[in-house]
């Protein structure tokens, strides 16, 4: 049987695969796995019940879905605080802001709006380690916590939820962004209403897209995985810079005044850069993921800031920084962690200190970007194959071999297993497009005739 717990929390179809029954479910293991240990002993011997945040996206099935998880967590004697549609970096926020015991997200990202997902936190409003999700997936068939009378928990609604995430935000910035006329397009999610505000209340000149949220619209031709609209705005207003969220506002891609698209490794290089001249840069290091560009790598390394890989995940990304102590990684697709303020990907924190930078020093978004030349990278998804056999194939190993010293330091081969579906994913970077191609079509040849199934 597969594994519930995917890369980021639980996520499926609302009402088929991710129904009521299981989110409450989900509620109850994940109240009877989160509230044992010391920090549980201490609040039974002050006398006080755990503490959760819960939080959602827009989409209309986070509705009934926040109404399962609340309530069970409160059959399970867990107190509720509902903030309503948030950011998921919010939701982190918060819990680690009040000493939360732990929280839930209601969110499926960038996903359409029939889907929906729901990941936990835990104290500190960190993301849950493996072996936790998967002791909350084995306790799904366990007992539930059941307590009666005074032991039940309530359900209370936060009511300054948002504000305290704008007052934290607008307290990160070492810049203000009087000037900058920036476009917002908030995916019809999460940052619909607090990412306007916020660069407003830093000084900045914004025209917002993207933040009329009906609960079927999120993500619907808008926000990070869908650029087109910011470019063609970006261009139309003249404005200095475009910042594009998804649907609960964890990542942040950018585009300069020209509508070229700044995706997160440009987006990271600028502020390791940043960072590593103002002395905020912990150890000159920078935690990126395996899918991170070549020119990434090489311009970091032309200016003497280390390099860690993780393997695709920004919660691997987070590991890597809690584990060495590091200020700065993040993703290409724009989940971008900054850990003196947040606790996981935010993108609403991103772009305000993208646009601080550019604040900072002057130069337009373009010239900023200019830091690192992006090497092109093809991408091919091999299907219906047994990627289980990937790593014990001979011939696809040697086929890898032969493209690695034939691109020498002017490129770079990742085949990657999907851990979802039956799938390898090659990709190849080089210094022409077309090399890249021809490389990346080759190996996957290779692929699909030896792991056919």
């Amino acid at each position: 049987m597969p594994r519930l717990f995917g890369t980021d929390g639980v996520r499926g179809l609302a009402n088929r695969e991710l129904t009521a029954d299981l989110a409450l479910g989900l509620a109850q293991a994940a109240a009877a796995v989160l509230t044992q240990g010391r920090h549980a002993d201490e609040l039974r011997a002050a006398g006080r019940r755990p503490t959760a945040v819960v939080a959602r996206d827009p989409r209309v099935s986070g509705e009934f879905l926040t109404a399962a998880v609340s309530a069970g967590l409160a059959s399970s004697g867990v107190d509720v605080l509902d903030a309503g549609v948030l950011p998921t970096p919010a939701t982190a926020f918060l819990i680690d802001s009040i000493g939360a015991d732990f929280g839930v997200m209601i969110s499926a990202s960038h996903n359409p709006a029939p889907d929906n997902g729901i990941k936990f936190f835990s104290f500190g409003g960190t993301k849950l380690p493996d072996v936790v999700e998967d002791r909350i997936e084995a306790h799904l068939a366990g007992e539930k916590l059941a307590p009666i009378g005074g032991g039940v928990g309530r359900i209370r609604r936060f009511s300054d939820a948002e504000d305290r995430y704008v007052v934290h935000l607008l307290s990160t910035l070492p810049y203000l962004l009087d000037g900058l006329h920036v476009v917002l397009d908030c995916a019809h999610g999460a940052a619909a209403g607090v990412s306007p505000e916020t660069f407003r209340n830093a000084g900045a000149e914004v025209t917002v897209i993207g933040a009329d949220p009906d609960g079927l619209n999120i993500n619907d031709g808008v926000g990070s995985t869908h650029l087109e609209r910011l470019q063609a705005a970006v261009v139309e207003h003249g404005a200095d810079l475009g910042i594009a969220h998804d649907g609960d506002a964890d990542r942040c891609l950018a585009v300069d005044a020209d509508g070229n698209v700044v995706d997160g490794d440009k987006i990271m290089a600028i502020l390791a850069v940043s960072m590593h001249e103002r002395g905020t840069l912990t150890d000159d290091t920078l935690v990126v993921t395996v899918m991170s560009n070549l020119g990434l790598r090489r311009a970091m390394a032309e200016r003497g800031i280390r390099v860690i890989e993780t393997k695709v995940g920004d919660r691997y990304v987070l590991e890597a920084l809690s584990a060495n102590g590091l200020a700065l990684g993040g993703e290409q697709s724009g989940h971008v962690i900054m850990t003196e303020f947040a606790t996981t990907g935010d993108g609403v924190l991103t772009g305000l200190h993208l646009a601080a930078e550019m604040a900072r020093t002057g130069k337009t978004l373009a010239e900023l970007a200019s830091v690192m030349t992006v090497y092109p990278q093809v991408l091919v998804n091999v299907r219906d194959i047994d990627h289980h056999a990937l790593g014990d194939d001979a011939e696809i190993a040697a086929a890898v071999s032969r493209v690695e010293a034939e691109l020498g330091d002017s490129g770079r081969v990742l085949l990657r297993p999907s851990g979802t579906e039956p799938m390898v994913r090659v990709m190849v970077e080089a210094s022409e497009q077309a090399i890249a191609e021809r490389h990346a079509q080759a190996l996957a040849a290779v692929v699909r005739e030896r792991l056919a199934r």
